[in-house]
């Protein structure tokens, strides 16, 4: 069983590091930003749904919220797989201009 894993392992880390190389790319066909529109409003909802949870009082609300969000999500998203020239957007309602985040470090 413990050399079945071991001998798994290095298969595991290749598929990991081709799955880190595909997100590496940026998306180039209107399929492919559809994909990532809906894996990202999958993922919203679900961090949504769990910050709701730990609201006592306001759930419901919250959750109306979050689902409402996730349904403007996924029309924005079949926006993107309609017409080719749709971009995702942020919060401000801009173009995504790069998906790296910097910190600065203060000594």
């Amino acid at each position: 069983m413990l050399a079945s894993l071991v001998t798994a392992l290095p298969a595991f880390a290749q598929g990991d590091e081709a799955s880190l190389e595909r997100g590496a790319r940026p998306d180039t066909t209107p399929q492919q930003r559809y994909q990532t529109a809906i894996r990202e409003a999958g993922g919203g909802l679900k961090v949504s749904l769990e910050e709701c949870r730990a609201m006592a009082a306001e759930r419901k609300g919250c959750e109306s919220t979050a689902r409402a969000r996730y349904k403007a999500d996924m029309d924005a998203a079949g926006a993107m797989l309609r017409n080719p020239d749709a971009r995702p957007v942020n919060i401000v309602g801009e173009p995504v201009r790069g998906t790296e985040t910097t910190y600065v470090i203060k000594p």
